[in-house]
């Protein structure tokens, strides 16, 4: 996913809470994160045509690489617990592609605030679970959310583009709100395909009050994303 949420919600800080490596949720987890992944991969490839300059498609072909490189981390993960990636994956296809279909972006600056928040905000709420799993399950979980050079690239983008346009910073802060809502959706649904995996989401967040916690946390570091990008 590549880009770093801001201050997580501390749900867990005793490591003798930690939710078990072997929390059958775990491997719903990563399954979801590989088919978030892989989708991303396939989804930078193509908005890279939009790019209106050579340095903006190399930037986007190297963001699709570094997603490719998370979903190879992920299926070993998988298989090192003996499950294959794409079974595993199956449950969350319809879920985590209607969120795509629902935010396709038309334009080159649409996909850029689309990487930047959307994926923040899955970043978000997968960096918050991570606080409350084993070691060595949360250290899988940060490798494929970490931060890298080319979000800063995305920033540059958007804000030079809305510096001097009231009608673009506009048009994007509306999309940027409807990202946020398609998000929390699929979440939610995401949450709701899996007993195991609606289960480790409770047990990380303390109950349904946690839950809710949760998505406001979301929605905040939304807020903060979008100050960012000069959309605020």
């Amino acid at each position: 996913m590549g880009v770093n949420p801001p201050a997580a919600l501390d749900v867990s800080s005793d490591s003798a809470d930690r939710i078990p490596a072997d929390h059958p949720g775990v491997t719903d987890l990563f399954a979801v994160l590989a088919y978030g992944e892989i989708s991303a991969f396939y989804r930078l490839a193509e908005e890279a045509k939009l790019s209106p300059t050579l340095r903006g498609k190399v930037a986007v072909a190297t963001m699709a690489a570094a997603e490719m490189g998370h979903f190879e981390t992920l299926n070993g993960a998988l298989a090192r617990q003996g499950v294959d990636v794409f079974d595993a994956m199956a449950p969350f296809v319809r879920a985590l592609d209607a969120y795509h279909d629902s935010t396709d972006p038309s334009t080159w600056l649409e996909s850029m605030v689309k990487f930047y928040v959307g994926d923040g905000i899955a970043a978000d709420f997968y960096t918050v679970l991570a606080n409350a799993l084993a070691p060595e399950v949360a250290t899988v979980v940060r490798d494929v959310l970490a931060e890298t050079d080319h979000s800063q690239f995305v920033v540059e983008e958007v804000r030079g583009a809305v510096a001097d346009s009231r009608s673009q910073r506009d048009r994007l802060t509306l999309w940027g709100r409807r990202l946020l809502g398609e998000a929390i959706t699929q979440a939610q649904w995401v949450m709701a395909q899996r007993d195991s995996l609606t289960e480790l989401v409770l047990q990380a967040t303390g109950d349904l009050n946690g839950v809710a916690a949760l998505f406001e946390h979301m929605q905040n570091s939304h807020a903060e994303r979008m100050r960012v990008l000069g959309l605020g």
